[in-house]
């Protein structure tokens, strides 16, 4: 049974914004902090976000300052706010546990940034 469902993604504009988000199973939200990830064409995936089951935040430097990522725990929902988004945000975006380690990933939602 799928465990991460990913949603939001599109075309943007730079500059634009854009919002995600992930649905994830009662047991593994419930239990473990949660992040999001990427993956461009060509490059191993990375972490972009993570947030503790206290509500405590980490971002990678890249997107410091224009993305937030939060979560609805009534719902099982995480949620990726993106903005000022640029051309090197274009990514495969997925959520998982926040070490990245939960088998298996989502299918991702694809982030494209172009004029």
């Amino acid at each position: 049974q799928v465990q991460f469902v990913e949603s939001g993604g599109g075309l943007v504009q730079p500059g634009g914004s854009l919002s995600l988000s992930c649905a994830a199973s009662r047991s593994i939200f419930r239990v473990y902090g949660m992040g999001w990830f990427r993956q461009a064409p060509g490059s191993q995936r990375e972490l972009v976000a993570r947030i503790t089951s206290n509500d405590n935040t980490d971002y990678s430097d890249s997107v410091k300052g224009r993305f937030t990522i939060s979560r609805n725990s009534r719902w099982n929902m995480l949620y990726l706010q993106m903005n000022n988004l640029k051309p090197e945000d274009t990514a495969v975006y997925y959520c998982n546990v926040g070490d990245g380690n939960y088998i298996p990933w989502g299918q991702g939602t694809q982030v494209t940034v172009s004029s």
